[in-house]
């Protein structure tokens, strides 16, 4: 580090432990702020950041299972949402809500392609499986533009199957609609990461791709885990801290050790040990879907506990999948389900799919709980969304979307109730609403007709 903190010396935001090819950024302590912590907890720089993530499911929701009976109060939780229980005060479903630019429109079929494109663009993608694509700039990527000076990291993109380049996977629509949530601008989706170990490297790498290589084979011949090179450095910065943020940096170094330790027993699994400097890097993907999904929420976490990035997308899986779920006794393919008919027993499949998913979800809320961050946890400082494109996947329906909020977004929103706003409700009007709260001065966004109201 280019300075030892001292009794005097107040610690910077951007506090990195630097070690050989290594960049570890520091969870929010209580030590590190700007001065004016000292003149009061009341001090707005004082509190943490808040955080924005959205969390795409395909291929609609068994909304019978999935919608509260009541309105207001979360008194009852419905078979779906009870998956979240533990968290009833921090949810906050929302129905009602429409994706407008999902509809046909005169495009015929695609639905499934669209509820993805539209997701977070607001907008009706040109149907096309060319080069012509063209679609609109997501909400996530419209706040990383305006917060990119902010985080290492503007935004990150993460999901469990990877982006498509091309091909026809709707109805005439390119897969690059099906497979990409984030848009930077209407000709430019944004590439989701699905390989845990490559995340890894990327929020703990120090940039510098020479040295970098150069050490990370050093890494690789004497089997060091990353924390190892930045051990010292760590242990003189917790000697400058108080016995709270000693205990968070313990609390940190160790899930960051166990994140690395879960990467590296999943790649052994797989025969792809790194036995040699110059062996060709694996893929590093667990090849069961929930321990992959929670090893990628587990970086999220990370990424947001050190202020690495403020902004994420997370895609469960490409629209349309037609993935099993042999884990909860569903050997069908999740999109021919969707097609139920009506079919009781399919149903009853769809919905114990439904269930599965939110069980990450619920997973990864647990996570940011067990985070203590200033006068609450890591939780309470974010907002995410989590939800589809389609409401019911039999009819390809684009309003009253299940959709759900987490987190208390810095005590701008107050969870633990069910809000029914009127039908075809523009979905992006949430979205003003949560760039107003991560301070981004925004009347509209793409189809968006004002605020969504009484959220907080």
């Amino acid at each position: 580090m280019s300075q030892t903190p001292n009794s005097t010396t107040m610690l910077s935001r951007r506090t990195i432990l630097r070690g050989m090819g290594t960049a570890l950024a520091l969870p929010w302590l209580e030590s590190i702020c700007p001065v004016a912590r000292a003149a009061g907890t009341d001090s707005p720089a004082a509190k943490p950041p808040v955080r924005m993530g959205f969390f795409y499911v395909p291929n609609g929701m068994h909304m019978a299972d999935w919608t509260p009976k009541g309105e207001g109060e979360l008194k009852e939780l419905s078979p779906t949402l009870s998956q979240l229980s533990k968290h009833r005060s921090e949810i906050m479903p929302l129905s009602g809500l429409e994706l407008h630019n999902g509809w046909a429109l005169g495009d015929g079929g695609g639905d499934h392609a669209r509820s993805v494109a539209s997701f977070l663009t607001g907008a009706h993608p040109n149907k096309t499986d060319g080069a012509d694509i063209r679609n609109g700039v997501s909400v996530d990527q419209f706040a990383a533009s305006q917060l990119s000076h902010l985080t290492r990291f503007p935004s990150l993109e993460l999901g469990l199957e990877p982006s498509a380049q091309s091909g026809n996977c709707d109805s005439g629509y390119s897969c690059v609609y099906s497979s990409n949530v984030s848009w930077r601008n209407d000709t430019n989706f944004v590439n989701k990461e699905v390989n845990p170990q490559a995340l890894f490297d990327r929020l703990f790498g120090n940039g510098n791709s020479a040295e970098e290589a150069e050490n990370k084979a050093l890494r690789n011949r004497r089997k060091k885990s990353v924390l190892d090179f930045v051990l010292n450095d760590a242990k003189r910065l917790q000697d400058t801290m108080g016995s709270v943020d000693r205990r968070k940096m313990d609390e940190y170094l160790h899930s960051v050790r166990d994140v690395e330790r879960r990467v590296a027993h999943a790649i052994k699994l797989e025969g792809k040990e790194i036995e040699a400097p110059d062996y060709a890097r694996p893929e590093g993907v667990p090849a069961e879907f929930q321990e992959h999904a929670r090893l990628m929420m587990d970086m999220l976490v990370l990424a947001f506990q050190t202020d690495a990035t403020r902004i994420a997308t997370f895609m469960m899986t490409n629209a349309g999948s037609n993935r099993p779920y042999p884990q909860v006794e569903v050997s069908d393919g999740h999109h021919d389900l969707s097609h139920h008919q009506n079919d009781g027993e399919k149903q009853k499949k769809i919905a114990k799919i439904n269930r599965f998913h939110i069980q990450q979800f619920d997973y990864l809320l647990t996570k940011m709980r067990e985070v203590k961050e200033g006068e609450g946890t890591l939780l309470d400082n974010c907002m995410l969304m989590y939800g589809s494109g389609l409401s019911d996947g039999n009819r390809h329906n684009h309003d009253d979307l299940p959709i759900v909020l987490a987190g208390r977004a810095g005590g701008a929103f107050k969870p633990g109730r069910h809000l029914r706003y009127a039908d075809k409700t523009p979905l992006c009007n949430l979205y003003v609403s949560m760039l107003e709260v991560m301070g981004i001065n925004a009347d509209n966004f793409s189809d968006s007709n004002g605020r969504l109201t009484n959220l907080g």
